[in-house]
């Protein structure tokens, strides 16, 4: 029985000392390692809530640059628009002057040639009525045997020019 009796002591001193130490061991785990852990920990749970904060707002900044560009995008089409417009609406109008001014240069040229033409007939009779003069006067001479005075002269090209030009 004595040995039973140490036993038991020996198995319950065992048990008090590893309780005690068990205790002890708490203890300084507690003070020297659970209070570090648990301020990681937090310290980890603070900065993944920080990022994704940070992540959500630089989602939120990223839609909003995204709808700027595209409000943008779209006035700079509507400007590409306008300025197409206009650029066509400037060509019609140069198209419009250029074709006018061809049309009033070709009329100017029209009637240049024909007020040339006009005055190379004019001198075309009048030269012609110098050599039909000259000539009718040689003729005369030859068959009159006589010189025609100034008047005269006159009075036959003239007649003779009526007759040229009926």
């Amino acid at each position: 029985m004595f040995g039973t009796i140490s036993a038991a002591a020996l198995e319950l001193g065992d048990f008090l000392f590893g309780l005690v130490t068990f205790i002890c061991l708490m203890l300084l785990v507690g003070k020297f390692a659970w209070k570090p852990v648990t301020k990681m920990m937090t310290d980890r749970q603070s900065k993944i809530t920080g990022d994704l904060d940070y992540a959500d707002k630089s989602k939120n900044e990223a839609k909003e640059l995204l709808e700027k560009r595209q409000g943008e995008l779209k006035n700079t089409q509507a400007e590409a628009v306008s300025i197409l417009n206009t650029a066509k609406a400037n060509g019609e109008k140069q198209s419009k002057e250029i074709v006018a001014s061809a049309h009033e240069e070709a009329s100017s040229i029209k009637n240049k040639a024909q007020a040339d033409i006009a005055q190379a007939k004019a001198d075309a009779l009048n030269g012609a009525r110098d050599q039909v003069a000259d000539l009718s006067v040689t003729i005369a001479s030859k068959i009159i045997g006589k010189s025609l005075n100034a008047d005269d002269q006159q009075a036959l090209i003239d007649d003779y020019i009526k007759g040229l030009g009926d």
